[in-house]
């Protein structure tokens, strides 16, 4: 049975594993990117096998092929793109002495902060043990599912970690990364300080130009690691962040 027969069987046997992924992945309440990840390849797959089944490509006028051709190979040059763009920011590493570090949020528990949050404050952590006249602003308000606000969860978790209660300023109103910058940015001159912005490596690039467009000056970003296995669903959701923010005039 050659590849042309195969792909017959397997093309819409990989779109439904994809699919009942997805929806386990959501009904466990895992990360978004790596249930739109799975969707996402799940209905491509399932595109796929339709396409397979009836015969669709060959059947459609050469103009039509041509197009599709054309708009495909675009969507993918934009999409390298764009995370080409998101990986330059996983190396950075901020600058000495700064003068502050805002440590953007994530999801806490009762327990403690999810693991996307621990890496960014143990990186925070880290920096603000060697540049020890650096103050922190952790930023975050309180979601819905969440038992009281980022910023708590981020200043109980830092002050565990041994970090002076006085070196760390709560903000504690936002719910997203704009409004994040934007309500941090109240405790310092936004031409004259240096910043450094403490977050997940994906999010690094979207993050600092956020930051630049909304008038800070001086601002670098410090890459926190994430779990690898998430990765890929980071990236895919982060490529329709860079995108939708590019569109609004956001970055």
């Amino acid at each position: 049975m050659d590849f042309i027969e195969w792909k017959v069987i397997i093309v819409p046997v990989v779109a439904v594993l994809l699919l009942i992924s997805s929806a386990i992945v959501y009904k466990i309440h895992s990360t978004t990117g790596t249930f739109l990840l799975l969707l996402a390849l799940g209905l491509l797959f399932l595109l796929w096998a339709i396409e397979i089944h009836f015969d669709l490509w060959a059947r459609m006028p050469s103009w039509l092929r041509h197009t599709i051709g054309a708009v495909v190979a675009f969507a993918i040059i934009v999409f390298l793109v764009v995370e080409g763009l998101i990986l330059s920011g996983f190396s950075a590493q901020g600058e000495k002495n700064l003068d502050y570090i805002i440590v953007l949020g994530a999801q806490v528990y009762r327990n403690g902060p999810c693991n996307v949050l621990r890496f960014r404050l143990n990186k925070a952590c880290d920096y603000l043990m060697e540049n020890e006249d650096t103050l922190c602003i952790v930023s975050g308000g309180q979601g819905s599912n969440e038992p009281f606000s980022e910023a708590q969860g981020m200043y109980d978790y830092l002050i565990e970690k041994g970090i002076n209660a006085d070196r760390i300023l709560i903000e504690d109103k936002s719910l997203n990364t704009v409004e994040n910058l934007t309500n941090s940015s109240a405790y310092f001159d936004k031409e004259k300080a240096s910043v450094g912005i403490v977050t997940s490596n994906f999010h690094i690039f979207r993050s600092v130009r956020l930051a630049k467009k909304l008038g800070l000056k001086n601002v670098r970003g410090i890459a926190a690691d994430v779990v690898v296995i998430y990765l890929p669903g980071n990236m895919l959701r982060e490529f329709f962040g860079v995108s939708k923010d590019f569109l609004y005039g956001n970055i």
